[in-house]
């Protein structure tokens, strides 16, 4: 009876391991990326190209767990929602697939994990993972009160950048609030499109979501938010003193944005999803950018 019974049993927690990975959104990386790039400008930036190798590991980790303990208590949060909405009713607290109580289990491990991937970093690191852990709690119970939901994710999702500069140089200068401010407007950008798939089901549903707040102007809003991040990330090269590579990967940038919005010109559903997944490729072409201006800026002797 243990033999045949064993099989089955295996087969039924690999299954359910599946589930969780599901439930951590390990087979959608977009959003692991989105979360990830600002961090490694960051990192880079705030180590002039040569960050230290412990906070690169701790940082990459980190973002993964957040990233995954962040989605488990969305869809915690939003279990009663999820199977009413088109895209999200196969998830799997809404198809039944994980219970609820399964669902808080793990989002506390992962939340563990995260406390002990922050004891490894600095005072005013530490710190500043306080508010990180804040404003993760925070974002998937905002959309029910405020129309401005994308700004707490991007938040959220930049704060990272403070962490990494107080990480690594034990300060926060004007540098890594000016990059924060990029990755917040960012995120705006790139989950308004998100929003946008789901804006008929979320003004049903009573969600909030910038979507529904900027309605009928949406991707004029949007074509401001880009121009106003294109010039932000102006600034940070002047501030950090970058060259060619980096303004290269700014003009890059702005063609990107410019096929994102042709992307979502009719605004249908499968055209802003897809500007939202090709959003990750402005993160890479400006980590790009960074780094080519490290590799290829001769270091000066000290005088």
């Amino acid at each position: 009876m243990k033999n045949i019974l064993s099989p089955k049993l295996k087969k039924n927690v690999v299954a359910q391991l599946r589930n969780y990975g599901k439930l951590m959104r390990i087979d959608k990386p977009v959003g692991l990326w989105l979360l990830l790039w600002p961090t490694l400008w960051a990192l880079w930036l705030a180590g002039e190209g040569h960050p230290d190798q412990g906070l690169f590991v701790v940082f990459v980790v980190g973002v993964f767990i957040m990233r995954s303990a962040g989605c488990v208590l969305n869809d915690y949060v939003d279990r009663k929602i999820d199977p009413y909405v088109e895209r999200t009713r196969t998830r799997p607290i809404a198809s039944g697939a994980v219970a609820p109580l399964e669902a808080l289990v793990l989002f506390v491990a992962l939340s563990l994990i995260a406390i002990g991937l922050a004891t490894m970093l600095n005072r005013p690191a530490r710190l500043l993972a306080i508010i990180a852990a804040g404003l993760t709690v925070a974002y998937p119970f905002i959309k029910r009160w405020v129309s401005i939901p994308q700004f707490i994710l991007g938040a959220a999702f930049g704060w990272a950048v403070p962490m990494a500069f107080a990480a690594q140089t034990g300060e926060t200068p004007q540098l890594a609030w000016l990059v924060f401010g990029v990755a917040v407007i960012w995120a705006v950008i790139y989950d308004t499109f998100y929003a946008m798939v789901d804006r008929e089901d979320d003004r049903k549903l009573g969600v909030k979501s910038t979507a529904l707040l900027f309605g009928e102007v949406d991707l004029f809003v949007i074509a401001g938010l880009q121009i106003l991040m294109l010039a932000a990330l102006i600034l940070v090269g002047l501030l950090a003193e970058l060259g060619f590579w980096y303004y290269l990967s700014v003009a890059g940038t702005a063609g990107l944005m410019a096929y994102h919005q042709w992307l979502a010109r009719d605004r249908q559903p499968a055209g802003c999803f897809a500007a939202f997944l090709h959003n990750h490729q402005i993160g890479l072409l400006i980590f790009i950018g960074i780094v080519l201006h490290y590799t290829f800026t001769p270091v000066l002797p000290a005088q």
